[in-house]
Order: C-alpha cells, then sequence, then structure tokens
C-alpha cells in the first residue's frame, strides 16, 4: 500500500506567513545594527523570538524558589516532588558496563573516538527490537542525548512558518522550543498566539477533542501525558492517527514514560496503530527507564515511509540534522544502554520503573485520602492533583511554605493546568513516606 504524503512542505529558505495566521518571525533575524551609546557591546541584533519568551523555563523558576525558600529556613530538609528526576541508584549490570567502557578508554585495544552520529548498528537494532518488536527498523532508530533534546532538534527539519498544536497542559519544551523558532506570535498573558493549544482536561479524558481541533502541520502528543499522568487509548490513538493522515499532519509522539504503561488498553508506541508509520515521528528516552537523567541516553524512530508534501522522507532531513549539528551520544553511555537491553539489565530496570510506580500509588492513595480529586499515578511517575479555585503557583508556595516540600504548578504547563500540581513519585522511599506524613498533617483536615 503506497504510504501517505503529508502535505508540509520542505523546508525551504525563506517562507512567507499564512494568510489570516498570526505574523511568524523567520527562524534566523539576527541582523547588524548600530549600536546605542552604551546600549551593548554589539551592533549584533537580538533574536526577536527570545524576547517573546516573558517568563523563564518552568523547572528552572521552581529552582530558583526552592533555593529562596532554602535560604530563608537553612535547617529545613526540604523534599522535591518537582521536576521529575531520578534518585535511585544505577542497577549493577548497567553500572559494569558502564564502568567498563569508561576503562576500556584507557587501553588500546578499547579507545574509540567519533562514532556514528545515528548510534552504532547493534544499539539501533536492540532498541527497535526490544521496544518496538519488529514494529520498526533499526535504522529507522536515532539513538541521541535524550528526548528533549530530540524535540528541540526536530524543530529544524520545519519550517519557520509551520503551525505547531499542543496538548494543554503539556511539556513545557513543546512551545518554548516553538517560540524561539519564531513559529508563535506573543503571549497574551495565558498563552502564546498562533499555538493551537487543545485542552486535555476531565471532562475529556486528557485528550484532545479533535472534532473541535484545527488542522496544523504539526501535533504534540504525549503519552502518557506529563504532567496529567493518563495514558491515551488505542480507540483514541487510532482516532489520532486518522485525524493525521486526513490533514497531512505530522504527529511528534512523546513516549518517555511508556514502560509506566500497566493498562493493556492503552498502547506503548504510537507504532502499533496502523497506518502511524505515515504519519508519526516518536521520541522516547532511557531517562526515566533506568535512571539515565544525568547520564542522558534516548533515541528518535523516524519511519522511512513519512514524506514531506514533494515526497522527500522526513528521515533524509531529520538525518542531516543528527550529522550536522550532533556527534552522537557517548560511546560510554552507549554501553550501558546495550546492558539496559540485555536479559539482566532489562529485568533490572524495570524493577526500578516497578520501585517509581509503587511510589505513586503511595502518593495517589494519600491524596485520594485526605478528599483531592486526584489523577495519573497508575500508568505514568506522575500525580496530577486538584485544588479548585486557587491559583497553581499560590499552592506550589503554601506547599513549600507549610511542609517543606517541592511541587509542580499546572499552569506552568498550559492554561488548562490552573488549579492543579503536579507530584512526581521521582524521589526515595523515605521522602515520599516523609511527605506523605507533611501533606496529611497540613492538608488532612480538607
Amino acid at each position: 500500500m503506497a504510504a501517505s504524503v503529508m502535505k508540509m512542505k520542505t523546508p525551504a529558505p525563506v517562507t512567507a506567513s499564512r494568510i489570516g495566521a498570526p505574523k511568524v518571525t523567520p527562524v534566523v533575524r539576527c541582523k547588524a545594527a548600530a549600536t546605542e551609546a552604551g546600549s551593548g557591546t554589539l551592533s549584533l541584533k537580538r533574536n526577536e523570538n527570545f524576547g517573546k519568551l516573558v517568563a523563564g523555563y518552568l523547572f528552572p523558576e521552581i529552582a530558583k524558589r526552592r533555593r529562596a525558600h532554602q535560604e530563608a529556613h537553612p535547617d529545613a530538609k526540604i523534599i522535591s516532588l518537582g521536576i521529575g528526576d531520578t534518585t535511585e541508584p544505577l542497577p549493577p549490570t548497567i553500572t559494569k558496563a558502564l564502568t567498563d567502557a569508561a576503562a576500556g578508554l584507557g587501553t588500546r585495544q578499547g579507545y574509540s573516538g567519533y562514532g556514528s552520529e545515528q548510534g552504532p548498528p547493534a544499539l539501533r537494532d536492540g532498541i527497535a527490537k526490544t521496544f518496538y518488536n519488529g514494529m520498526v527498523a533499526g535504522e529507522e532508530v536515532f539513538v541521541s542525548d535524550g528526548s528533549k533534546c530530540d524535540i528541540g532538534r526536530l524543530q529544524w527539519i520545519f519550517g519557520a512558518d509551520t503551525t505547531v498544536a499542543v496538548q494543554d497542559p503539556s511539556y513545557p519544551v513543546y512551545v518554548d522550543s516553538s517560540v524561539m523558532l519564531g513559529r508563535t506570535g506573543h503571549h497574551n498573558g495565558s498563552q502564546f498566539d498562533g499555538v493551537t493549544y487543545m485542552p486535555c482536561t476531565a471532562e475529556n479524558n486528557f485528550f484532545p477533542d479533535l472534532s473541535k481541533t484545527p488542522r496544523t502541520d504539526v501535533m504534540f502528543i504525549c503519552s502518557p501525558n506529563n504532567p496529567t499522568g493518563a495514558a491515551a487509548t488505542r480507540q483514541q490513538l487510532t482516532e489520532l492517527v486518522a485525524f493525521a493522515k486526513k490533514n497531512g499532519s505530522v504527529i511528534v509522539y512523546d513516549a518517555a514514560y511508556a514502560l509506566y504503561i500497566s493498562n493493556p488498553d492503552c498502547p506503548k508506541s504510537i507504532y502499533e496503530i496502523p497506518g502511524a508509520h505515515e504519519v508519526a515521528i516518536e521520541t522516547c528516552s532511557f531517562s526515566k527507564y533506568a535512571g539515565f537523567t544525568g547520564v542522558r541516553l534516548g533515541w528518535t524512530v523516524v519511519p522511512k515511509a513519512l514524506k514531506f508534501s514533494d515526497g522527500t522522507p522526513v528521515w533524509n532531513d531529520w538525518n542531516r540534522v543528527m550529522s550536522t549539528i550532533f556527534n552522537g551520544s557517548s560511546n560510554i553511555v552507549q554501553a550501558g544502554g546495550l546492558a539496559c537491553l540485555s536479559g539482566e539489565g532489562y529485568k533490572e530496570m524495570m524493577d526500578m520503573v516497578q520501585f517509581y510506580k509503587e511510589n505513586a500509588t503511595i502518593l495517589r492513595n494519600a491524596f485520594l485520602e485526605m478528599g483531592f480529586t486526584v489523577y495519573g499515578g497508575t500508568d505514568a511517575p506522575y500525580v496530577w492533583v486538584g485544588f479548585p479555585g486557587k491559583k497553581s503557583w499560590d499552592v506550589f508556595a503554601d506547599i513549600l511554605a507549610n511542609c517543606d516540600i517541592v511541587t509542580t504548578p499546572g499552569s506552568g504547563f498550559g492554561p488548562a493546568g490552573e488549579g492543579f500540581v503536579r507530584a512526581s513519585a521521582f524521589g526515595s522511599r523515605e521522602n515520599v513516606l516523609e511527605a506523605v506524613e507533611r501533606f496529611k498533617k497540613a492538608f488532612g483536615n480538607k
């Protein structure tokens, strides 16, 4: 069967704004200009798109407020349930592979320099076999330093006038990287003009109502969703793929938490859906699987059946991006990735996933016992807790002040996140249990 073709154009150096769409800025708008006396050291004009980012990136802002609280209360033992950063030591099989690879670099026989920008064939084939069971080919897997980095790099293969849709709420990188590349208007106080925000709330089971969603070139979808913890069902993803095929859109599918899915009705990959190879790019990571948040190893799948409107395979352009601005992930880290795919390494990795899932269950049950409305925490390492009538940042501040606990304000993920906070299950068991006791003391009489 012939592959469908996306209606997106192969990016041109300069493109005109869409009629009726907000004026967009080309990818690069740095021009030399006369410098006013005393106003700067350069005659180079700032990329004006960065001026649209009126607030700092969410997680550094949280870290800044945490530091301020610690300085004001130096004896406080702060527990972080905020940024989704793993806390448990790397499993022994994976650690040994990393240390052996590092030691090998100190020998003539074990030394290696530059590797393939796309990743070694053994690792690409191993990822395809282990996580996709043959649904994708090894050459369609591009090994990288993580999903977040790949999401930013993916923006380079789309033109400056590309239209974008994101789940609301969703991971901030989707919007912020679009702003940096000039695909949006200015921030209007609650969201960016020129971005289609697809509300994902309890009323629509945290999945976009596609009957109310206009066509865009790119759709960013995360399942299990960060921050709500909702995993998309097979039926929802089948409708999404059909919607993308009808509109000639590409789905950028963030599956960074797929191994946390327990519900058999929720696919772990978009490629379980027939036709997805023609409309979807999938990105994933070892960060939350094997504790690689600092080690850094991920991958992106670009099927060869996915093509721009002129017939150019998207794979070609992604390969060019990776070959041009990326030198491949660390050869030491790649050895750790291969160990994750071994029999014992995979078991250890899944044990780690199960540990964090148990943390999520503890947090979820605690908030339910206190009478809160709670979502997530079953197929994802995040618990989405409602505080009706309250501003998310106010709730964040109250929890930090009264419990010495860092959470993440829901509004930081988009307008639909207002009134919620996200609690992360990434923490030691001791800290999670201590956090529950503090929550109950402060909010137990809700």
